[in-house]
């Protein structure tokens, strides 16, 4: 089960937490309906669930008076959507697109009520996993067989492996629109957070890091483009092996390049999050071996035996050379927060953290394919 919040955020005092109760009663209402139209919004039980970065996630529940019809659910859970989603009409209906057939095939929850500033859906009592679970043989086999499926599937959405460089252009675009304002209302440990952000010339690594992946060949996939461990939700008591892991949050689903998810999957072994901070743990990055265990699982799901040494190097280069481009995308995207969210999260620090970890592996690029090659 998702973690509640202890205690309410600084940040987040900004938020009407009665305008969302009501809210929140209204689509339960509209969308469920039974029972959840016989109670009030003030009888309905609302707890603010932590762990979410780029939206507000609440548990709601009906009162233990008041028992569920037929099959509805005695709980949802609710998104309100962040300013990232808000602000791009596109994203909003792809997003719910996405879920919704992704539901539809039985690869995640089952949604209650879609709208334009969030969803009604459904909460899955299971545990999110924690980045030192990742590196467990059987949960690398689950999450590799998982990615396998998922890159196997044929959505309707355009194949063109367009996402990733049209997000982070857009990013930056709105980075530069909202760089000098926001920098004078800051504290002054954001503010030198900031300058230095500002010092990134992020158009002109982008477009390096554009011919530098596009070298890589990598084929283009569907792709969940934000597999970290809170992203995967998990419980070892389930009878069915199939049934223990349940890959949520296809917020940034859609097709890209092999390498990014793989690669993006790879780097959240090595970051840590509390609440509303995270810590950078380098030496929990998989090693060669690890991630050729990973791939043999992963590729074996695709059907594909007796993987040969040569198919394996030339994965640990394509994902690692791809490993740039997860913190450069998460750099923008942490900028961009650090500007607009009200969420409690060390957004500047997390920024100026993964453009740190993508200009290391840039300067060591070289020497790295030389290697490997």
């Amino acid at each position: 089960m998702l973690e509640m919040a202890s205690q309410k955020d600084d940040k987040r005092d900004t938020i009407d937490e009665t305008e969302i109760r009501t809210k929140a009663h209204r689509w339960c209402k509209d969308s469920i309906g039974g029972a959840w139209s016989k109670i009030t919004a003030d009888e309905m039980i609302m707890d603010h669930v932590s762990g979410g970065m780029s939206n507000y996630l609440y548990l709601c529940r009906l009162p233990n008076c008041v028992k569920p019809l037929d099959q509805e659910p005695d709980q949802v859970l609710l998104r309100i959507y962040g300013h990232i989603t808000t602000s791009n009409m596109d994203v909003l209906v792809h997003n719910s697109v996405v879920f919704a057939l992704l539901s539809e095939k039985r690869l995640g929850p089952k949604p209650y009520g879609m709208f334009f500033d969030g969803r009604i859906e459904e909460f899955i009592m299971a545990k999110p996993l924690t980045h030192t679970d990742l590196s467990r043989p059987e949960i690398m086999q689950m999450v590799a067989e998982k990615l396998a499926a998922f890159h196997s599937l044929d959505m309707p959405l355009c194949k063109e492996p367009r996402w990733m460089f049209n997000i982070i252009k857009r990013w930056i675009s709105e980075i530069q629109n909202n760089f000098s304002g926001h920098s004078k209302k800051s504290n002054k440990g954001d503010r030198e957070t900031i300058l230095r952000l500002q010092a990134i010339d992020m158009e002109k690594e982008c477009d390096e890091l554009r011919e530098i992946v596009l070298k890589l060949d990598s084929p283009v996939v569907f792709c969940h483009n934000d597999l970290q461990e809170g992203n995967i939700l998990y419980d070892g008591t389930v009878a069915d092996p199939d049934k223990r892991m349940t890959i949520i949050d296809w917020e940034y689903g859609n097709y890209n390049y092999r390498g990014f998810d793989l690669a993006n999957h790879f780097c959240e072994w090595a970051i840590s999050y509390n609440s509303n901070s995270f810590s950078m743990e380098p030496e929990r990055y998989p090693t060669r071996q690890q991630q050729c265990i990973f791939f043999q699982h992963y590729l074996k799901a695709l059907g594909k035996s007796n993987v040969s040494e040569e198919t394996l190097s030339k994965m640990y280069v394509e994902v690692n050379t791809f490993a740039m481009a997860s913190h450069f995308l998460w750099g923008t995207w942490a900028t961009v927060q650090g500007h607009t969210s009200s969420i409690n999260f060390c957004y500047w620090d997390y920024a100026a953290s993964r453009f740190e970890e993508y200009f290391k592996l840039k300067e060591h690029l070289p020497t790295f394919i030389n290697q490997n090659m």
